[in-house]
Order: structure tokens, then sequence, then C-alpha cells
């Protein structure tokens, strides 16, 4: 199977993803259980939902045609929204009844600040890399580590069918 380079770029920026976001998990996992912090432990499944994502968007690219599975990334990629909706909601009213307050961790504090400076780099080629395809699920893949203003910013320009 032959793959165009510039697919090949997007394979790579896929992956970088998951392998980055799969040791966020673990890292916030394990560093939130020593610190018994449970907003750092919570930091890791939503990882594990960007690795699902990262997963898609592989799934996508290794096609020789990765345009005849943008429909059905589009909506995988849908339901990973979805389910980190879900947990984000659950998490936060279970810290609202509880009366949760997060513990300090310096290990959790330099991972946020890494993924403050790697993830906007990350999303920048993502979403760089999906324009030029013209495909809404690279685009859109980016929107999770985006500052709010432009992710809702590309959002509305995919849906306009803008590239």
């Amino acid at each position: 199977m032959t793959v165009e380079p510039s697919w090949r770029f997007a394979q790579l920026l896929a992956g970088a993803s998951v392998v980055y976001n799969v040791i966020e998990a673990f890292l916030a996992i394990s560093w939130g259980k020593a610190a018994d912090s449970a907003a750092l432990i919570g930091f890791g499944p939503d990882s594990t939902v960007e690795v699902a994502s990262g997963l898609v968007i592989l799934w996508q690219f290794r096609h020789q045609v990765p345009e005849s599975r943008e429909h059905t990334a589009r909506r995988l990629i849908a339901l990973s929204f979805f389910a980190l909706a879900a947990y984000v909601t659950v998490d936060s009213l279970t810290a609202l009844a509880t009366g949760q307050r997060p513990d300090a961790s310096p290990l959790g504090i330099a991972l946020a600040a890494t993924s403050l400076a790697v993830m906007p780099l990350l999303s920048w080629a993502q979403r760089r890399t999906g324009r030029e395809h013209r495909s809404a699920v690279a685009r859109i893949e980016h929107v999770r580590t985006e500052p709010p203003v432009s992710a809702q910013r590309e959002q509305n320009r995919s849906q306009r069918g803008e590239r």
C-alpha cells in the first residue's frame, strides 16, 4: 500500500497524539493516586477519550482512500466527544455533591504545563493538515486542544464548508 507523503504526515500527527495521550493518562492516574488527588486522576479518562479519537483518525488515514472513511470517522469522533462530555458532567457533579477540592500536586502542575505547551502545537498541525486534505475529521479533531474561541471559530468554518 503506497501512502501519499502528506497523508503519512497526518498519520504521524495522529500517532503522536495517541502516544502523548497514553502517557498523559498513565501519569495523571498514577500521580493522582500518589497525591490522592481526584482532580489529577480525572485527567486520565479525558486523555483516554482523546486516545480513542486519535485511533479513529489513524484508522481513517491508514486506508488507501482515506476520504472513503470520512463519514464513519466523523461519527466515531462525535461519539468520543459525547463520551468526554458525559465524563466531565459526571465528574463535575460528583465533585460538587461531595465537596471535593483539588489537592496540590507539583507533578500534576508539571503535567498540565507540559500539555499546555505540547497540545496547542499538535492541534495547530492537525488543523493545517485537515484543511490541506479537506478532511472535516482532521480539522475538527484539534478542537479538544484549542482555546474555546479558536475552536468555535474552526467549527463554524467547517460547518460553512470553508477551508
